[in-house]
């Protein structure tokens, strides 16, 4: 299998720049899925979304105008909604299957909210409510104002935001870091951790292997991704690679849980050294 792909080259480099463009790094996680994919065309497609809003909210910005502006183009008129009926679809998770398609998951379609609306000057940030991503946006005056693009646009309070959470937690307490805004960074690992648990619950381990060395060049210090991928390079026959990182893992984590499962793994491939070249 090869590891290096310009799509993984492109992610890389976007990830060394000082200011990391969302929109281009959610596109060149999709470009490992397509082959192919004309970056600059989706590029373009945000704009021309902006474009729209900025005609129905011209210059002065005013904050209120601009965000309904937003929220009718993009959930009314161009009819951007949640997919509730294959919701572990990942194509959901993809942002240029997402303007095509019409259709996301939380995070995906707050992705889209967020990129057209830093091009129309509104600065909103991410925010990783736990099982629903949202957007806030925090005005000059007032308390902060939380969005949910997965609903058509919602706007929530954080009370409202609190109680949707007690509604759905089961008893779990509320923490106030629920409501924090999320970096870039954070929100590219939450996009490739869904996409993850959708390859691994598969069984696709091919996909689950670039997505894993995705999450790895974000954190490389990410212990569990490295025996994640370790246990998937073994599943598919990449024994020096596996051996490689089931050790690394061990080293750091001798007392882990699951440390004597690796172990018995890691000797099974090690048994066979003409094997491990």
């Amino acid at each position: 299998m090869q590891l290096d792909s310009p799509a993984r080259t492109r992610f890389q480099a976007l990830l060394d720049e000082p200011i990391l463009r969302l929109d281009e790094a959610a596109l060149a996680i999709a470009a490992e899925e397509y082959a192919g994919l004309d970056e600059a065309a989706y590029l373009a497609r945000l704009d021309a979304l902006a474009d729209q809003v900025q005609r129905r909210a011209p210059a002065p910005l005013r904050v209120a105008t601009t965000l309904k502006a937003l929220r009718d183009l993009l959930f009314q008129e161009e009819g951007f909604k949640g997919n509730e009926k294959s919701y572990y679809d990942p194509r959901n998770s993809f942002l240029n299957e997402v303007l095509d398609r019409r259709l996301g998951i939380p995070i995906s379609l707050s992705v889209l909210f967020m990129e057209v609306a830093r091009r129309v000057g509104l600065q909103l940030e991410g925010v990783g409510f736990p099982g629903h991503f949202l957007v806030k946006l925090r005005p000059e005056f007032g308390p902060e104002i939380f969005i949910d693009p997965y609903n058509g646009g919602e706007l929530l309070s954080a009370e409202e935001c609190v109680g949707r959470f007690k509604h759905l937690s089961q008893g779990r307490e509320f923490e106030p870091r629920f409501l924090q805004g999320v970096a870039p960074r954070q929100i590219l690992g939450r996009m490739l951790h869904n996409l993850k648990r959708i390859y691994v619950e598969q069984g696709d381990d091919v996909r689950a292997f670039w997505v894993i060395d995705r999450l790895l060049l974000l954190s490389p210090d990410a212990i569990d991704e490295v025996r994640d991928r370790g246990l998937v390079e073994a599943r598919l026959g990449l024994k020096p690679a596996a051996a490689r990182d089931l050790a690394a893992y061990l080293e750091k984590e001798p007392s882990a849980a699951d440390a004597g499962e690796v172990r018995d793994l890691l000797a099974t491939l090690r048994a066979h050294p003409a094997m491990l070249n």
